[in-house]
């Protein structure tokens, strides 16, 4: 009863709040760089995502054993703690979930994550995982800022926890823009209930998610990457040699 009144209670600040990011087209709230060499993140968000996001969504353009070898996860740790199907790792990771019955329960079917990365960019997808906020009139019990009206629950709420938007935040950004100083950009929430994570420790995680799917847009962004710098190097190297081989040859001639 309790828990159910904090969330009652958080939700009437969201009046002013929530048209914030509404329209879609604004700024982002978050900005996230992607680190594709980072491996130790790239092995954390592939962990996260498999037990957080695979039960509904898929990465249908991604094999497993392209994953594990990209991210130096060795296949019996792949096979024991990444693939909770009865995939094999040559295969797609394709979601267990069928359309039908996603349709059913969300009323849409999820979509297939593969090139979200690259649709829609890093930071919305940094921004949509950090800004869900209780909104008791939604099915789930939740709304989100980047993407209003959104189907999916937050099913990173075991970590986060639940927050709702700050009011009186809202009103000070308002009064601000209108007095043409501009408005954060940032929004401020309110926690209703704890997760396991803080703050630091949950935006990480999102990084980490964030980093893998940019990752899975375009694996092989990273070895293309590694070549282009060897090939810098290879072309000041060849630079260097060339012109003290042009300087020899004419060194005799005035």
């Amino acid at each position: 009863m309790k828990r159910t009144l904090s969330r009652t209670l958080a939700c009437l600040a969201l009046g002013l709040s929530a048209p914030l990011y509404a329209a879609g087209g604004g700024a982002l709230p978050y900005h996230y760089d992607p680190e594709l060499r980072n491996d130790a993140s790239l092995q954390r968000g592939a962990k996260l995502f498999m037990n957080y996001c695979a039960g509904c969504h898929g990465l249908e353009l991604l094999r497993y054993n392209r994953m594990a070898e990209d991210l130096r996860i060795p296949e019996d740790l792949l096979t024991d703690n990444l693939i909770f199907t009865s995939a094999k790792p040559g295969e797609h990771m394709k979601t267990a979930m069928q359309s039908s019955d996603a349709e059913q329960w969300f009323g849409v079917a999820p979509p297939d994550l593969t090139l979200t990365a690259r649709s829609k960019g890093p930071s919305w997808i940094y921004s949509y995982l950090l800004t869900f906020y209780v909104d008791d009139s939604r099915p789930m019990g939740v709304n989100n800022l980047v993407l209003p009206g959104a189907s999916m629950p937050h099913v990173l709420a075991p970590l986060q926890g639940y927050q709702a938007l700050d009011e009186h935040h809202a009103e000070d950004d308002h009064g601000e823009s209108a007095g043409g100083h501009g408005a954060s950009h940032e929004p401020a929430f309110i926690e209703v209930e704890p997760g396991s994570m803080n703050t630091r420790e949950y935006r990480a995680a999102v990084g980490d998610i964030t980093n893998f799917l940019s990752y899975a847009a375009e694996p092989g962004k990273r070895d293309r990457q590694a070549l282009g710098f060897k090939v810098i190097g290879y072309l000041i190297v060849l630079f260097i040699l060339t012109w003290l081989l042009k300087r020899e040859y004419w060194k005799d001639v005035h």
